[in-house]
């Protein structure tokens, strides 16, 4: 990326915290001055004394290059780029290494304190693999994207009227290579297309990918905003990786973690020696429970830090969409805090006024520049309009996490089905706010670990009973409205916690149960992709209707789904291992139903139990119905019925009138 000098312009935009190209004019870029090829580094340091370049190149000297302090408490200088190259000196830089070595460098800043620090670049392309932590000189120029045809297509493509399948994994223990090894960015994309393709997902969504230097953060403490982790490759290397996948029709999402960041000494914190990206209260800028700091977003600097970076990977990897991580530590000034472990806003009240504007322009930004792209938000409050447009007073994220339905289903299945009854509430509670927000349903990475146990372990009963009990849940899943996610194992059955230390337990699929439980997910997942009625209106009553609700002392709840065009699936869920032979349930109009995917069959693991013939619905009233249908109900297993309707109106137009009836008679 060639440096070009900003504007007066753009540096008040980037301290008011509305510049989305702030990394243009930061960091270090490759330039041209009196015909030499130089690099040219900037850095916001406002309260340091004095701050010099460092590296590998000047043997780490704190105070060889110094910087020249622009009016706005920028620093800059430019320095030839034989500099870096081995050839200048093969004397000294004759080891093994030592032109990758010489691509690392620092900030070393002065503070008030007159005590050197040295900082990694926040604005930095690459870094160095843990545990250094050097910046590194990258030109991100000169990649050959060959994803148009996607990119194309996503510009007018409307999620909300789309299949979402995200299948939700972490890079460094989807899978390692025979001895042990993190894969490449690009062997991974080689063997992750084939499966996503084949199982029928249609994004996949990456833990961070953002440099970090603790594996057992998951990529959740960055330092790296603006590089992707060394760990797989080279950031042209994850262009490719994004490439491969849209070539291959898969769209790649990225967790993204705007709230905090980790107090490394090498990154953010204390920047030039004093509260720079943090707010100088602690009580505003520490987060004990997460052991990080929160970014102060009442500064313009910080905001557009932030802004710049969300848009940088939209620009520069081409990702289709981010996930916004701890929005609720963003929304409120107490989240996680006692009562005297905050700061209150100006108005004596906990709502982060600063950073709801700074999601709001987030937000406006993403969708008018990158047209078809995702904003989700990971919220856990109640907090209104989260998904709503900000012209409405919302904060204008395209879809939110809904954790209540999360949790709601994973304590409910957690329950011996004999108590189900008495906890009914928990399958249908999701309804009363269903439509409020456009949702994404979650069965994520945090639901895995710490004890929680993997999906299929939260079962209760016996192995049968834990993969019946899963397939019904997925196939329940998979009909309420809201687009979904499925965490990496949960596919086949991992049966341990996940271990970010570990691969996935792939070894599972030469036992019985795990092979027929990923078979009925693909299918599951390739019969959401074809069937319009369980996607197309996720965010209205338009297309839904429950027609069982209150069964509890079954644990049985069936509802309609439906398209723009009337058409409709009926699903059923039981969440008991009852088989039930005849069970009667009222529908709204004549015509038929017709078994159409059963999570029970035998090549999913399950008993058979099926609706083998054409059902016509019966003129018999049923729970205040006119009409009503006789099934077969298998145990702990999820249904879906093709239900072809005869509308009211229809039918009465297929009744021959009176007038007719004489004509008839006469004739």
């Amino acid at each position: 990326m060639f440096y070009r000098p900003p504007t007066r312009k753009e540096r008040d935009a980037f301290h008011e915290g509305s510049s989305r190209h702030a990394y243009t004019m930061l960091g270090a870029h490759p330039a041209i001055s009196h015909d030499l090829p130089v690099w040219n580094f900037a850095v916001w340091a406002p309260r340091a004394r004095a701050v010099s370049v460092t590296g590998e190149f000047c043997s780490w000297q704190v105070d060889a290059y110094p910087m020249k302090k622009r009016y706005d408490g920028i620093w800059e200088l430019q320095l030839e780029r034989q500099l870096f190259d081995p050839l200048s000196d093969e004397g000294k830089y004759n080891y093994e290494g030592a032109k990758e070595k010489l691509r690392s460098y620092k900030y070393a800043i002065l503070g008030e304190d007159n005590h050197w620090r040295l900082k990694a670049d926040p604005y930095a392309f690459a870094t160095e693999l843990r545990p250094n932590n050097a910046s590194l000189l990258y030109d991100l120029d000169g990649y050959k994207w060959g994803d148009q045809k996607w990119l194309n297509h996503r510009r007018n493509w409307n999620a909300y009227r789309s299949p979402i399948n995200i299948y939700e994994l972490h890079l460094g223990s989807w899978r390692l290579s025979e001895d042990g090894e993190m894969l490449s960015y690009i062997e991974i994309a080689e063997q992750l297309i084939p499966y996503i393709k084949e199982m029928g997902y249609t994004h996949v969504e990456l833990l961070p990918v953002m440099e970090h230097p603790l594996d057992m953060s998951w990529g959740y403490q960055v330092t790296g905003f603006y590089s992707p982790t060394s760990r797989f490759g080279t950031p042209k290397e994850f262009m490719r990786f994004v490439d491969m996948l849209h070539q291959a029709g898969i769209g790649v999402i990225l967790d993204w973690v705007p709230a905090h960041f980790p107090r490394d000494e090498v990154g953010l914190r204390r920047f030039d020696g004093t509260p720079c990206y943090e707010h100088e209260d602690p009580r505003r800028s520490d987060m004990q429970q997460w052991g990080t700091m929160m970014f102060d977003f009442a500064r313009g600097e910080v905001c557009s830090f932030l802004l710049s970076n969300a848009c940088f990977w939209f620009e520069y990897y081409h990702i289709d969409g981010i996930r916004c991580d701890a929005v609720s530590s963003m929304l409120y000034h107490d989240f996680c805090r006692d009562d005297d472990e905050w700061l209150p806003n100006e108005y004596g009240n906990n709502v982060n006024i600063e950073a709801i504007a700074f999601m709001r322009r987030l937000n406006e930004t993403v969708y008018n520049d990158f047209p078809g792209v995702m904003t989700i938000a990971e919220e856990s409050s109640a907090y209104p309009l989260v998904t709503r447009p900000t012209y409405l007073g919302g904060l204008g994220f395209g879809f939110k996490w809904n954790m209540g339905w999360m949790n709601d289903m994973l304590s409910y299945i957690k329950l011996d089905p004999v108590y189900r009854k008495w906890h009914h509430d928990k399958l249908t509670f999701s309804f009363f706010y269903a439509f409020s927000e456009n949702y994404v349903l979650p069965f994520s990475h945090d639901e895995v670990v710490h004890g929680k146990k993997s999906m299929l372990d939260k079962q209760p009963g016996d192995m049968w009973r834990k993969f019946a009990g899963l397939r019904a849940l997925y196939g329940y899943k998979m009909a309420h409205p809201g687009k979904k996610l499925l965490f990496m194992g949960g596919e086949f059955g991992q049966f341990i916690e996940w271990d970010e230390k570990r691969p996935l337990d792939w070894f599972l699929l030469v036992y019985e149960r795990h092979p027929e439980l990923q078979k009925c997910v693909k299918h599951l997942n390739h019969f959401y992709r074809r069937h319009s009625m369980l996607w197309e209106i996720d965010d209205s009553w338009d297309g839904f209707e429950w027609l069982v609700a209150d069964d509890n002392n079954n644990s049985v709840v069936i509802f309609m789904r439906m398209n723009m065009k009337g058409e409709t699936l009926i699903c059923l869920s039981n969440f008991t291992p009852q088989y039930i032979e005849e069970y009667r349930f009222g529908v709204p109009d004549d015509g038929s139903i017709r078994e159409v995917f059963n999570t029970d069959l035998v090549e999913y693991g399950g008993s058979d139990k099926q609706n083998f013939n054409l059902i016509s619905v019966e003129d018999i009233p049923w729970n205040g119905r006119e009409y009503s249908a006789l099934i077969t109900v298998p145990p702990l297993a999820t249904v879906y019925f093709a239900y072809d309707r005869i509308p009211k109106e229809e039918k009465e137009d297929s009744v021959p009138k009176l007038d007719d009836l004489e004509q008839d008679i006469t004739s």
